[in-house]
């Protein structure tokens, strides 16, 4: 994998939130490929809980300062960075004020998703690839965790497929357990909608729950990977089915060499 670029697209990264299936596998994976000499980046929202000072977070001024829109408002885009201690790898953080300020990731103190996760799923992944068109960074493979980011394919796809820098870049889902109850909000697809993606990329956002923004994710992608062993036999079958390449599940022993294998015969 030397000198191959990688970027990773995630929810949760440890050490900047609590460890759970998505934040270990988002750190675990782009450690290996830069063990092996990769190029790699990782992008993940600035959510409120994460401590700035104590992570060394700054804003990088020159990739600031754009406004994205959603759903025809228009959001100031702030990015963010820090380097993950000892593994010499940046991280760049999303930031909006409206969005990722609470002290929270996806729901309140009682535990109710935030209503308008939708809309923060779909800055997210508009604010990654703005900045890695400023950093004129070319990915071979973009790898997503986690359903906070699982618009980055859909909109690679159909909002920027004409981006010339993305002409020959690869996306690689990887799928975990169900991590949320109930939908977002139900004006999702209309969102989406709003920015041109067509319906046959989208239709299964008219119920916005976690199976069908997963196959969703799953429909955009090139390839996927089975993450956890807690994804349900429905989505398993989808995925199976989608006639996309796919990695079934790697224990930690053996992930490794399973996941390198898998980016050089089915993405590169």
């Amino acid at each position: 994998m030397k000198d191959k670029r990688i970027l990773y697209v995630s929810s949760e990264v440890v050490p900047y939130l609590a460890e759970n299936e998505v934040s270990l596998m988002s750190y675990d994976v782009p450690k290996m490929i830069n063990d092996q000499g990769g190029q790699i980046r990782i992008f993940m929202p600035r959510y409120g809980n994460i401590n700035e000072r104590r992570h060394q977070l700054h804003e990088v001024i020159r990739l600031s300062g754009m406004n994205l829109v959603v759903n025809d408002l228009d959001m100031p885009l702030i990015i963010k960075v820090a380097s993950i201690p000892k593994e010499r790898i940046q991280v760049y953080f999303i930031d909006n004020e409206e969005y990722f300020k609470r002290k929270a990731t996806f729901a309140d103190e009682e535990g109710v998703m935030y209503p308008d996760n939708d809309e923060r799923a779909i800055f997210f992944a508009k604010g990654v690839v703005e900045t890695v068109k400023k950093l004129n960074w070319v990915p071979d493979i973009i790898h997503v965790h986690g359903w906070m980011a699982a618009m980055l394919p859909v909109y690679m796809k159909h909002f920027y497929k004409n981006e010339a820098l993305f002409s020959d870049t690869k996306i690689v889902t990887s799928v975990f357990s169900q991590s949320f109850d109930g939908t977002l909000d139900a004006e999702m697809i209309n969102k989406v909608r709003f920015d041109g993606i067509p319906d046959e990329a989208i239709f299964e956002l008219e119920v916005p729950n976690y199976e069908n923004i997963i196959k969703t994710t799953i429909r955009n992608s090139d390839a996927v990977i089975i993450a956890s062993e807690g994804v349900s036999p429905s989505l398993t079958k989808f995925i199976e089915s989608s006639n996309k390449p796919f990695l079934p599940l790697k224990h930690k022993d053996e992930f490794s060499v399973a996941y390198t294998e898998f980016y050089q015969n089915m993405l590169l």
